[in-house]
């Protein structure tokens, strides 16, 4: 479970391969029509603007000796089209890649975000939210212009450079043998600086992501880093991440500019062996019309032939520097949906609420066992109670029954009205956990209204249902002391509202679904003794005719549950009424007078 620390660096579980750039691919074909109009705009541009060093060259060399005025101007008038008509194909096309660029931000994000929603649990325990996070928005956002504009450009710079080798090589066949002799020297700096940049670029990805989830865990957890005067420690462990991540971006970037810096100096070589072998291999005098004329021409296409080199060479480094990020970015995509739908599962039938744990046996991780062979058969209607230590597996129980994760071995049964018994692994999670309420430890809250917020559990109540389902919790009397009553609208998870009052809107948002079985996992843990009191009512309104599975923390609050499980050693240690229990004088009996003994209660 290393992954799940901050200052872990992440390691790929496969490395890049042909698979992933077919995936890249997928995005691309989506807008492979507007890819291919850009790229015919790009190339009528390019190739048109390689007339104009055979414009200047003929002026040079043919028309300002003549002193033909007429064609001069003719040929002014030329070059400017060429320029005006480069600008208005260059501009089309930035505009539409511009578009398709978003578009393929929007469809990773699509995919990945929907991807996230379907794995399971497990997933996240093992991994920081920052590290996730820093997947969805910083990495699709940085490869989304090398997968529109990068191959596009890339497309359009091979087509130059095989055009200006053909008109160098119609102007002046040595100098341009010149010209192209320095290209095997570059394509040499690539091979021998790729694998280290790759690797410069997936550790700068390690830290960055290292930052991010330190980032995301302090903004969390910020109340509690104020309440035990952690700021200094904080920032100081900031500072160490920061500095991880600056060293990280600095040696790749100093291996990505070795690239950049060896085009450059490879170009100012090729354009001194071109001026030397015009001087002297040719026999021709710079000063002179016609060598001037036709040296100049081959001056402006070594530029032109370098730049779509040059521009090659930043877009591997830009395709190099975002492999790591493509890495991530699929790895994340390609990570198993283990809890999913069977190809052949089916609906799960109206259920009477009937559960049977046959010889179930699970564990969080490999080795390790919270549950071994429990047998539970719970009937419809009936109220059991999980009680037992700390980690003992009482959340577990409950966990399995909504199918969180899989289990290791046995299965666990729902009976349908008919009487008849399906696996949970055999229907669809839908149809599961559409027929099961969950109120969990954790009262999550989203940013909207109230009336928003309890809906979540059933989008098409009416507002009349939304307010019954509050009253039956008894959160309807705070929120009509909101000033805008079930439209307030509250912040990201309830900032606004007291903890004891998010736990009673995620219980009415719970209510309103209307469950066959219904789950609480220490539903009133923050809610106030006067409050729960007022609570139970609606409690014992709701479970009424339900089948419920109550983990408490107070056990006063279970005691008129009909069976109490205590938990512990893997299993189910003991069972029974709370007065079975009490006169058997075994795990239970000792739990519950300890805490009754530590609230002043008689026992």
């Amino acid at each position: 479970m290393a992954r799940n620390k901050f200052d872990v660096d992440e390691s790929l579980e496969s490395p890049f391969d042909a698979g992933h750039l077919k995936r890249t691919l997928h995005y691309i074909g989506r807008h492979k029509w507007k890819m291919i109009l850009a790229l015919l705009l790009s190339g009528v541009a390019s190739v048109i603007g390689l007339l104009s060093p055979k414009i200047t060259e003929a002026v040079i060399n043919e028309i300002v000796p003549a002193g033909d005025v007429a064609r001069l101007l003719l040929m002014c008038v030329l070059y400017v089209g060429i320029i005006g008509v480069s600008i208005l194909f260059t501009v089309i096309r930035s505009r539409m890649m511009a578009h398709v660029s978003q578009d393929i931000i929007y469809d990773i994000r699509k995919d990945l975000f929907a991807h996230l929603q379907r794995l399971p649990f497990s997933y996240y325990d093992s991994r920081p939210a920052g590290k996730i996070l820093v997947r969805v928005i910083n990495y699709v956002n940085s490869v989304s212009d090398i997968l529109s504009n990068g191959i596009i450009n890339s497309i359009i710079d091979i087509i130059n450079i095989v055009f200006i080798v053909i008109f160098m090589y119609t102007t002046q066949p040595t100098l341009a043998t010149i010209i192209v002799a320095g290209l095997p020297v570059f394509l040499t700096v690539i091979v021998i600086v790729k694998p280290r940049q790759r690797k410069a670029w997936q550790n700068q990805s390690n830290k960055n992501s290292n930052y991010n989830a330190y980032l995301a865990e302090s903004i969390d957890g910020v109340r509690v880093s104020q309440l035990f005067a952690r700021q200094e420690v904080n920032c100081s462990i900031m500072q160490k991440l920061a500095t991880a991540c600056r060293a990280a971006w600095m040696r790749a970037i100093y291996v990505s500019n070795t690239v950049w810096l060896s085009s450059s100096i490879i170009t100012q070589l090729v354009f001194t062996a071109m001026y030397y072998g015009a001087v002297f291999w040719l026999g021709g005098e710079p000063g002179s019309a016609i060598a001037f004329g036709t040296v100049l021409a081959m001056g402006q296409y070594l530029n032109r032939f370098w730049q779509p080199i040059t521009n090659l060479a930043n877009i591997y480094n830009s395709f190099v520097n975002n492999l790591a990020y493509l890495e991530r970015i699929f790895e994340t995509m390609e990570e198993p949906v283990v809890v999913a739908d069977k190809p052949d599962a089916y609906e799960l039938p109206v259920i009477t609420g009937e559960v049977d744990y046959e010889k179930v046996t699970f564990g969080y991780e490999e080795g390790q066992t919270v549950l071994e062979n429990v047998d539970l058969h719970v009937k419809a209607g009936e109220s059991i109670a999980l009680v037992g230590p700390t980690g003992a597996g009482k959340s577990t129980v409950i966990n399995l029954l909504c199918r969180f994760y899989n289990l290791r071995s046995g299965s666990i049964l729902l009976t349908d009205e008919q009487g008849q018994k399906h696996p949970i692994s055999d229907v669809t999670l839908h149809s599961l956990r559409t027929q099961l309420g969950i109120m969990l430890q954790d009262s999550f809250i989203f940013t909207g209204t109230l009336m928003d917020n309890i809906r979540y559990g059933r989008l098409d109540a009416t507002d009349d249902e939304v307010r019954e389902a509050a009253k039956l919790v008894r959160a309807d009397d705070f929120i009509r002391e909101m000033p805008d009553q079930y439209q307030t609208t509250v912040g990201e998870r309830g900032s606004s509202l007291s903890q004891g009052q998010r736990q009673l809107i995620a219980f009415a948002r719970t209510v309103l679904s209307n469950p066959r079985i219904l789950i609480l996992d220490e539903a009133t843990s923050s809610i106030d003794t006067k409050t729960e009191k007022l609570l139970q009512d609606g409690i014992q309104a709701m479970l009424r005719g339900r089948t419920s599975f109550i983990i408490a923390h107070r056990l006063s609050t279970i005691k008129n549950c009909d069976r109490i499980l205590y938990i512990g050693n893997r299993g189910i240690m003991e069972a029974g009424s709370h007065e079975e229990l009490m006169a058997k004088k075994g795990y239970y009996y000792d739990l519950y007078t300890a805490q009754s003994q530590e609230q002043g209660m008689k026992v």
